[in-house]
């Protein structure tokens, strides 16, 4: 079975604003609010990169919108000469051609609207595609780690969620935050130039509405980014739940199940209710200063009109202006709130595309590495474990290697201290020890999962330090204990071990693991879709799926995490017996808790507390050392 101590990653949490480990980020605590400060404006620039592509569509767009908004403000004007003309003057012929330019202007402006639209739609779905995109590479790119401390339901509400909140923010809001602003001041412009007392008492609630926007801002912010991540919080826990919904029916636990995701959804609530209250002030306090000023300069523009001093027409057009730039005014809080929303999804964005991702290239070591071929390898491999790279170059090497996980406390030892292994070219090695010693750790080293922090491991003398990613993970094959399987055809999920394998491979792979005879049975062989991490199967099926997926590409270096687990007694020995004709064309390390799963190998290696205590053949051990007999007599069953 796996580790559980020490040999695992710290335990992925949900997001506590103020956890000073929170994924999301550093936290402002002078605030009060727990959530990162940053700057709207300076946020959403980033998105510049994305939207560069299609700016010219954007700023056509963009200038199409601020045309049909300036129309608007042209009924006005058609207004005053169609009162203090042909109304005046009672010129039917005149009110008809005034209604006729009335009609065409606002069919213009729907068009124009229209047009907006149209020119954004497809590139905006593209900006989000390419986005999402850049994310799931990313996260293919980061390092295991990274996946170890952030919740999955984090980063799908990433990808999903608020992407979608971006594209919308681009469709919309951006696009009117500027609208709004040519309109509202050519709108003041024209207001002054009809009646510039008049003008003012309309214009005289503009600068409290900018404080209080600055105010509503800075709090519907925090809001807002609160809600983005206890929505993630909440696409994990829909995820445990459904992936893990056999153990919660097998322990009845549906009901304390319920009652977490019912707190997690009234604090969702909660935000959203709070969210919901900031618009409703804000809304209320852009519509309600600017109609008392509507209302005050309606009165004075009575007056002024019973006085001589104003015509009706021009009050008429003064009035239809103010009007026109009620929905400018009475929507900055709503695009405000937008805007907000759009920078705290990409704060969240960013926060995973920030994070450095794993380099592939190799590192150049100062000592020279000896290089020794397949054919001599037999013969420069020495008795005994230990020895560096140049003692015995051939095989698999662990020299002095050290490991901590990265996200372990200061003060906690290394999972890993000074390991001095040695695999023999075509040795299968079994690796054996207690819980909590660290040997799943140890073969996550081997293709890359994680970096030693000390020592070094060679493969056939080259360093591994020395050799990319993708060429380690295509020389070494490994079958992790809890076998993952996707969804996608049984025969899809084997041949993900190598690239570019034919039907033949695909046949010997599944015979080797012992899986032909099931795959063969399902609906439609192997091009039956296994589900969702293959729970259409048993846990045996999907062991040997698994296992058969590290052969099929026959590896150079095989490392088996436990590989026979979940299945019976019959199933197993006839997995070990062709198992055997793999593990001699291959160098192989071999995590085992059980006899016949040691008897596949050659030496054995006893890993106790983190370090290599001894190596040696199952009987010698078996005769030498306690520990291992205690193991393999099942005096540590009840530990694992």
């Amino acid at each position: 079975m796996a580790d559980t101590t020490q040999t695992t990653p710290p335990a992925r949490h949900r997001t506590d604003p103020t956890d000073p480990t929170n994924p999301t980020g550093p936290t402002d605590p002078g605030d009060g609010s727990g959530l990162p400060r940053r700057s709207v404006v300076r946020a959403l620039l980033r998105l510049w990169p994305y939207v560069r592509p299609v700016r010219a569509r954007l700023s056509a767009a963009a200038f199409v919108a601020v045309v049909a908004s300036c129309l608007s403000l042209v009924i006005p004007l058609v207004l005053k000469w169609l009162v203090d003309g042909p109304v005046a003057d009672g010129d039917p012929g005149g009110v008809w051609l005034g209604g006729g330019y009335l009609l065409l202007l606002g069919v213009a402006e729907a068009l124009l609207f229209g047009l907006r639209r149209w020119l954004v739609s497809r590139p905006l779905a593209g900006v989000e595609a390419s986005m999402r995109e850049a994310l799931y590479r990313h996260l293919q790119r980061l390092p295991v780690a990274f996946h170890d401390r952030w919740p999955s339901g984090q980063l799908l509400s990433r990808g999903t969620t608020d992407l979608q909140m971006l594209r919308q923010f681009l469709t919309f809001p951006l696009t009117f935050l500027l609208v709004n602003g040519v309109t509202i001041l050519v709108g003041g412009v024209l207001l002054l130039a009809q009646r510039w007392s008049l003008g003012l008492v309309l214009l005289s609630p503009l600068l409290p509405l900018l404080v209080l926007c600055s105010v509503f801002e800075a709090k519907y912010g925090r809001a807002a980014r609160r809600t983005q991540d206890q929505l993630g919080d909440l696409t994990t826990v829909v995820e445990e739940s459904v992936l893990g919904i056999r153990i919660i029916k097998g322990f009845g636990r549906h009901r304390s199940q319920a009652r977490a995701f019912k707190e997690l959804t009234r604090a969702l609530r909660t935000t959203e209710l709070r969210k919901a209250r900031l618009l409703a002030w804000i809304w209320g306090v852009n519509t309600t200063l600017p109609e008392l000023a509507l209302g005050a300069a309606l009165v004075c523009g009575t007056v002024q009109v019973a006085d001589g001093a104003l015509s009706a027409g021009t009050l008429v057009a003064f009035l239809s202006t103010a009007l026109a730039l009620r929905w400018p005014v009475e929507s900055i809080g709503f695009l405000l709130a937008m805007s907000n929303e759009a920078a705290a999804a990409t704060d969240r964005y960013f926060e995973v595309m920030d994070e450095p991702a794993v380099k592939d290239e190799a590192v150049v070591r100062d000592e020279p590495v000896v290089r020794v071929e397949p054919a001599v390898r037999d013969e420069a491999a020495g008795p005994g474990h230990g020895g560096g790279p140049q003692d015995a170059p051939g095989g698999l090497v662990f020299s002095g290697v050290a490991f901590r996980y990265p996200d372990a406390p200061p003060d906690a030892p290394p999972t890993l201290k000074d390991i001095t292994l040695h695999v023999r070219p075509g040795e299968t090695m079994a690796l054996v020890g207690a819980t909590g010693s660290g040997k799943t750790t140890l073969t996550a080293l081997v293709p890359r999962l994680y970096d030693p922090t000390a020592g070094r491991i060679t493969l056939d003398g080259r360093d591994l330090a020395t050799i990319g990613r993708a060429e380690a993970r295509a020389l070494v094959a490994v079958a992790f204990e809890e076998p993952t399987l996707f969804s996608a055809t049984a025969a899809e999920n084997v041949l993900m071990g190598a690239e570019g394998a034919g039907e033949a491979e695909l046949r010997r792979a599944l015979r080797v693991a012992q899986a032909e005879e099931f795959v063969a049975a399902l609906p439609e062989g192997t091009a039956t879709q296994v589900g969702e991490q293959g729970l259409s199967l048993s846990g045996g099926q999907r062991q040997r799926l698994a296992l058969a997926r590290a052969v099929i590409g026959r590896p150079r270096f095989l490392i088996l995490d436990d590989p026979l687990s979940a299945l019976d007694v019959h199933t197993e020995a006839l997995v070990e017996a062709a198992l055997r004709q793999v593990l001699s064309a291959t160098t192989a390390l071999v995590v085992a808790h059980r006899p016949s799963t040691v008897l596949l190998a050659d030496r054995v290696a006893l890993l106790s507390d983190g370090r290599i205590a001894a190596v040696g053949t199952h009987h010698e051990l078996l005769r030498d050392h306690p520990e291992y007999a205690a193991l393999m007599s099942g005096g540590e069953e009840g530990d694992r």
